[in-house]
């Protein structure tokens, strides 16, 4: 609220600041005013630290809280098992948040570099607004924050494979979590020894990027607003980049408040889902709908276990999936009923608002700033919820697991 953070005289409205700030800080990158013409040098510095430590945070939290459950499990059950050997551990703290402190500085510095160089030399920028614009939006993609000082976000580099390549990789790399980057760094030529977690990662990301790559393509292909009218290789490039942003990184180089409905309804599904546990993106994770695939495999194919990679996953873990499914499924419906509620905007947008804020995407159809005050507190609760409330609720759900004494009789209620 500082009058020396916005361009204007005055400084920003209390409301505006609290909900850049939260969404800066949740990495969500939702916003009420254009950060690039808004804020002054000053506040967009302001608004790149707190996405910054936001993601640093969160992800070197989630990855402690991680290793606190594995390590609670293991002791747990040391006696009646043999469980994976896992190359990080609990015991030194400190070195969690260097060595996260050390993924993150390197993509940032490669990504912010790269960006300069295009910057520079591709589109004449001087040197201080290259190198600017390079790290703030790097710091964004590799934070999955979406915020960009352009107005249009990325679409006035749609067609550059320079630009939206490096962030997409960015945003990957960011979004898969920590403790896969890991694994990948001790175990990279060994995949056979990859942990359960490192593999349904992977292979669950692939399958939503190369998803919604497809969909997409096949949905907005002849959208005169979207991807109609550029060329094949910029149609392919806008429908990766978008794929990729979905996931909670939300940027984009196509107009999402011209996406046909099909498309919509894809965002939806992407958004909810998010990227991989410990790291930078949200949603309910990667993770958690991998494990309740596998559960509905199993039950389709009559097996009594969830089997993957020849692992099998554990009773408790898979509950564990459905109840941050259902609350996080809860909390998106009571979060559209009450926006909806407070306006009169149509009921997809709104959906399309509320999904965004809490899987922390930051993709917008356009509404984030026509919605009243009840509204956008609405949303600030929600990204809070987001990004906080299903760590929490995962590793408390893991911790606070206990053995009862006895177990009622069985029956077997009706489904369907």
């Amino acid at each position: 609220m500082l009058p020396m953070s916005s361009v204007e005289p005055g400084g920003a409205p209390w409301l505006t600041a609290f909900f850049t700030a939260v969404s800066a800080v949740c990495v969500t990158g939702l916003v009420v005013v254009d950060t690039g013409t808004y804020w002054s040098m000053f506040g967009q510095g302001i608004i790149m630290f707190l996405f910054q430590i936001g993601g640093f945070g969160m992800m070197t939290a989630a990855t402690l809280l991680g290793l606190m459950v594995n390590n609670s499990l293991r002791l747990r059950t040391k006696l009646i098992t043999q469980v994976e050997t896992h190359g990080l551990d609990l015991g030194d703290v400190t070195i969690v948040a260097k060595v996260v402190l050390f993924v993150t500085l390197i993509a940032e510095v490669i990504v912010s570099g790269i960006l300069f160089l295009r910057l520079h030399l591709g589109y004449g920028l001087p040197v201080e607004e290259a190198a600017w614009s390079g790290v703030f939006h790097a710091i964004s993609a590799f934070n999955n924050a979406g915020f960009s000082i352009h107005e249009d976000s990325l679409m006035r580099y749609a067609s550059d494979t320079w630009i939206l390549l490096p962030i997409m990789v960015a945003i990957v790399v960011g979004g898969i979590g920590f403790p896969v980057l890991h694994d990948l760094r001790v175990r990279l030529r060994d995949p056979r020894h990859w942990s359960l977690h490192t593999k349904l990662t992977l292979s669950g990301t692939l399958l939503l990027l190369m998803t919604g790559f497809l969909a997409l393509t096949a949905f907005e292909w002849s959208n005169p607003l979207t991807l109609g009218p550029m060329s094949i290789p910029d149609k392919l490039l806008s429908a990766a980049f978008a794929s990729v942003s979905a996931r909670t990184a939300g940027f984009n180089s196509i107009d999402i408040g011209a996406l046909t409905h099909e498309s919509w309804a894809l965002h939806y599904f992407l958004m909810f889902i998010g990227g991989g546990s410990g790291g930078t993106a949200g949603g309910v994770k990667i993770g958690t709908a991998m494990i309740l695939l596998l559960l509905v495999v199993a039950v389709i194919r009559g097996r009594p276990d969830s089997e993957a990679f020849g692992r099998r996953v554990s009773d408790s873990v898979q509950k564990q999936a459905i109840t941050v499914l259902v609350l996080g499924s809860a909390m998106v419906v009571l979060g559209t009923l009450l926006v909806l509620r407070t306006t009169n905007l149509p009921t997809d947008q709104v959906i399309f608002e509320v999904i965004s804020a809490f899987g922390t995407v930051g993709l917008s159809t356009g509404i984030t700033g026509e919605l009243p005050q009840s509204g956008q507190l609405m949303l600030t609760l929600l990204m809070y919820t987001g990004r906080v409330g299903t760590i929490t609720l995962a590793a408390a759900l893991a911790l606070g697991a206990h053995r009862m004494p006895y177990r009622y009789h069985e029956e077997h209620p009706i489904v369907g």
